[in-house]
């Protein structure tokens, strides 16, 4: 499976040329050149890694980074600023490596298969989206970066649904996976935890209804 990396660069011809490379090296990879626009898109994707300028328009790349550290993303920062003090700053909010510009897309990927094995090796699985971060291995939920408390029946509904995304679940299928094919109860404790989890996690316009079938989150 491929990873899924954003570029948020306002140089344009240095953004295809990143992008470029990056595909070459079997990446997927989406660009953004607006700093408000790039928070939109992180929060609303699926990525493994963030290549972050610091000179953007709109917001500049520290103050995306203050408010993206929570996704627990890693972020390598891309600037053509060589001083001291702009490397230590974006390292202190939690970057996990700096790249001063001009540089060679060898080094790049070089620096980007590292940060990605050593993130591999010490955090857990987590699936983004929308709003949220789910953490597979410690069974937490976040949203917008607090975490939000579950059942565990409630947490593996929303396993189930994150990791069918954009399939429709009947509610045998649900229940199966869920609560197991010796469960005896109604299928209607399904619907009593889907409403739940709208509440909890403001899904409302994503867990959908399938009429008189089951379920399918969507984004």
């Amino acid at each position: 499976m491929k990873n899924s990396i954003l570029v948020v660069e306002d140089d344009s011809s240095i953004s295809k040329l990143i992008k470029m490379s990056l595909n070459i090296a079997n990446y997927f990879v989406e660009t953004v050149e607006d700093g408000e626009k790039a928070i939109e898109i992180i929060k609303n994707g699926n990525f493994d890694l963030i290549l972050l300028d610091v000179m953007l328009p709109n917001m500049d790349g520290f103050t995306i980074m203050k408010k993206i550290r929570n996704f627990n993303i890693p972020v390598i920062f891309l600037t053509a600023k060589n001083s001291t003090i702009d490397k230590v700053t974006g390292l202190k909010l939690g970057a996990d490596d700096y790249m001063v510009k001009p540089f060679e897309p060898i080094e790049l990927i070089a620096r980007i298969e590292t940060v990605l094995r050593r993130f591999e090796k010490v955090e857990d699985k987590v699936i983004n989206f929308k709003h949220l971060n789910i953490y597979l291995d410690k069974r937490i939920v976040k949203k917008d970066g607090k975490e939000i408390e579950l059942t565990p029946k409630e947490f593996e509904l929303l396993k189930v649904l994150i990791v069918n995304k954009n399939i429709a679940l009947s509610r045998n299928q649900i229940l199966d996976k869920v609560w197991g094919m010796d469960y005896l109860g109604e299928t209607r404790t399904i619907d009593m935890h889907i409403k739940t989890l709208r509440k909890k996690l403001e899904l409302h316009d994503n867990i959908k209804t399938v009429y008189k079938f089951g379920y399918r989150l969507e984004e």
